[in-house]
């Protein structure tokens, strides 16, 4: 079962062993204790100081400030525009709509209300569905010429702007139109009638 080493075999102590590995170094302490979370906590909230302290002028500083974007917004510097009116297509809409000699949905409100006084003065309201038709009427009208405007704005924006995204331009186009000139925003910039 056991047997004797022969007298050729190297000794133990012969053999060529790679030293052990070296342990990794210990992380030299912080030199301090860890802080609780209660103290980090309280540390974290910290009285909030607005500039400026006063009240009154703080508040006069904000007005200030928001009338200036608004301003900015309404000549149509991009820094201060809305998301949804940023960018070379939503310019070139916003210049075609503006354009436009007539637009019915500029005037649907009116027309809305005069259809409906109509209907009241004779005697057509017990008749709901006279009413109902002549809303789905407003309705597809509006739908029809945002369409039509969209589909020439499209076709403009992919001649002089390449590679840029008519997304949601329909309704941006319709949302423009639907507002009175005077009211839109930005404001507008070329004159009626104006070749785009």
């Amino acid at each position: 079962m056991f047997r004797r080493r022969s007298s050729d075999a190297p000794a133990i102590a012969d053999l060529d062993l790679a030293p052990p590995p070296a342990q990794p170094a210990r992380q030299a302490s912080k030199g301090r204790p860890t802080p609780k979370r209660s103290e980090v906590e309280r540390q974290r909230r910290q009285p909030y100081s607005a500039q400026p302290t006063d009240r009154k002028t703080a508040g006069a500083k904000r007005r200030t400030d928001f009338q200036r974007e608004r301003q900015a917004r309404l000549r149509g510097e991009e820094w201060a525009l809305r998301p949804a009116d940023r960018g070379p297509v939503r310019a070139l809409a916003r210049d075609y709509v503006d354009s436009r000699r007539v637009i019915f949905s500029e005037y649907v409100l009116f027309i809305a209300f005069a259809a409906i006084l109509l209907i009241l003065l004779l005697g057509a309201a017990k008749n709901s569905l006279l009413v109902l038709y002549i809303e789905i009427g407003f309705v597809a009208l509006i739908g029809a010429e945002s369409l039509y405007h969209a589909g020439r704005v499209t076709k403009l924006a992919r001649e002089r702007l390449p590679g840029e995204s008519t997304r949601g331009l329909a309704w941006y186009i319709a949302k423009r139109a639907m507002r009175l000139r005077m009211s839109r925003e930005p404001q507008a910039r070329v004159q009626r009638g104006a070749t785009i």
